[in-house]
C-alpha cells in the first residue's frame, strides 16, 4: 500500500463542485473527502445528503463522508444511500459508537471513526479492531485552512502504536493543516491518508499541489518503512 491523498471539497468553489472533483481525479486523488457540519457540534454549516448523491453521480473514485454532527446515527443510512463509500462518526458525537459502526459496515460502506485533538487516543481502544478508518484531526474542526497542530506528529505515532496494539488494520487518515512541506512527516509518523483542502484548491496550480503531496508522501513512506 502506498499513501493515498483525499482532497477534501470544503475548500473547493460551491458553484463548480462536479468541475473541481473531476480536476482532483484526473490529477490522481484517491478520494474525495466531503466534510458534513451541521452548526452544532462543530461552528459551521456545509453540505448534507442532496449533496453526496451529486457528487456520487459525478465521482470517479469513493466518496470519503466525514460526519462532523450531532446525533450522527440519524444520518448514516441517508449518506450511505446516497453513496458514500465510507463515512466517519466522531468519537464525541454519539454514546453508542460500537452499534454505529456496525451498522455503516452493514450498509455496506467502509466504517470510520474521528477524533478530535483533545479527545484522547485511549477511547478508540474498545472500537479499533472494528474500524477500517480513524481520522485524526490535526486542527479543531470546523473550518479549512487551518495551521496543523505540532503535537498532532505524537498523536499520530501513539495512535499507530494503538491500532498495532488492537490488532486493527484501519487506516489512519490526517485532517487539517496538511500541505506538501508536512507530508512526508506526517506519513512518516504514521499518516496513510491525507487530507488537504486549502493545499489543493487553494493552490495556484492545483495538479501540480497533489503532485508534490503524493511526492512527499512517498517519502515518508520509505522512511517509514525503513525504521
Amino acid at each position: 500500500m502506498s499513501v493515498r491523498i483525499a482532497p477534501s471539497i470544503l475548500s473547493a468553489d460551491f458553484a463548480a463542485l462536479g468541475r473541481d472533483v473531476a480536476m482532483v481525479a484526473a490529477a490522481g486523488a484517491d478520494w474525495i473527502h466531503v466534510d458534513v457540519m451541521d452548526g452544532r457540534f462543530v461552528p459551521n454549516i456545509s453540505i448534507g445528503v442532496p449533496v453526496v448523491a451529486a457528487l456520487a453521480r459525478v465521482s470517479p473514485v469513493p466518496l470519503d463522508v466525514h460526519l462532523m454532527i450531532v446525533e450522527p446515527e440519524t444520518y448514516v443510512d441517508a449518506f450511505v444511500q446516497a453513496g458514500a463509500a465510507s463515512v466517519s462518526v466522531h468519537v464525541e458525537a454519539t454514546d453508542h459508537l460500537h452499534r454505529l459502526v456496525h451498522r455503516i459496515r452493514e450498509l455496506g460502506a467502509r466504517p470510520g471513526v474521528a477524533i478530535n485533538p483533545a479527545t484522547p487516543l485511549e477511547t478508540l481502544t474498545e472500537i479499533a479492531a472494528d474500524l477500517d478508518i480513524v481520522i485524526l484531526m490535526s486542527v479543531n474542526p470546523g473550518f479549512g485552512g487551518q495551521a496543523f497542530i505540532e503535537r498532532s506528529y505524537d498523536r499520530l505515532r501513539r495512535l499507530r502504536d494503538l491500532l498495532d496494539r488492537q490488532g486493527s488494520a484501519a487506516v489512519i487518515t490526517v485532517d487539517g493543516g496538511v500541505d506538501p512541506a508536512r507530508a512526508e512527516a506526517v506519513v512518516e509518523a504514521g499518516g496513510d491518508v491525507l487530507v488537504a483542502g486549502n493545499a489543493v484548491f487553494g493552490a495556484a496550480d492545483p495538479t501540480a499541489a497533489m503532485a508534490a503531496l503524493r511526492a512527499a508522501g512517498a517519502r515518508g513512506w520509505q522512511a517509514r518503512g525503513s525504521r
